[in-house]
């Protein structure tokens, strides 16, 4: 059985005992977050939302809350001396799926 679920405005598919990397949520490490927002359940019987699966939820552990590699944003103009830099690290969540309930 696996299903698509909507988080930090991404879409992502997932099964029981999958680990992903969502947008930053709020929870410590090891407690548990349900996320509600379920497209589509699938298996024997597909179950599609319009455009949620209404009473469908997923069921995660965090494993990890830290921040992504650092991006550079380099901006120059040509022939006037002037350019800015500036970095950024994304903060994620890593979340292990622990169950899937329709």
């Amino acid at each position: 059985m696996f299903a698509v679920i909507r988080t930090g405005g991404k879409q992502y598919k997932v099964a029981k005992d999958d680990v992903l990397t969502i947008e930053k949520v709020a929870g410590e490490v090891g407690s548990t977050l349900t996320i509600g927002e379920v497209l589509l359940l699938g298996g024997d019987s597909p179950k599609q939302g319009a455009p949620l699966v209404a009473g469908a939820s997923v069921a995660c552990e965090i494993v990890e809350q830290g921040k992504g590699p650092k991006v550079i944003a380099f901006k120059k103009k040509r022939r006037k001396n002037t350019h800015r830099k500036r970095g950024h690290r994304q903060p994620f969540t890593k979340v292990k799926v622990t169950a899937i309930s329709a």
